[in-house]
């Protein structure tokens, strides 16, 4: 018996979707100088001055705050920066990243 061969290809459907987000999340400190977490903002997370400013006091009074929300990779990368240069200054500066909430 012979096997028969089709010429039809199967359809494979592929769902795509979005790449989860993450923030990065400063939390407040009582050694960590306002002036350093300003300049971390700025240079890691490109936020001008006066936003800045704006960020590191609500991270003052509320506790925490949201820098900004990216893919994972680019959350981890800004927030071990942010981590290495606080820690290379001697503050004990705390970020975390977590999922976006949706």
């Amino acid at each position: 018996m012979e096997k028969e061969q089709s010429l039809c290809k199967e359809k494979t459907h592929v769902e795509l979707s979005e790449p989860k987000h993450y923030k990065v999340v400063f939390h407040n400190d009582d050694f960590t100088t306002m002036d350093f977490v300003v300049k971390v903002l700025q240079l890691v997370f490109f936020k001008s001055q006066l936003q800045a400013e704006d960020l590191t006091m609500k991270i003052h009074l509320e506790g925490s705050a949201t820098a900004g929300i990216y893919s994972y990779d680019i959350a981890q990368s800004k927030a071990q920066k942010t981590t290495q240069m606080a820690r290379e200054e001697g503050f004990p500066l705390r970020l975390t990243v977590e999922p976006e909430d949706n």
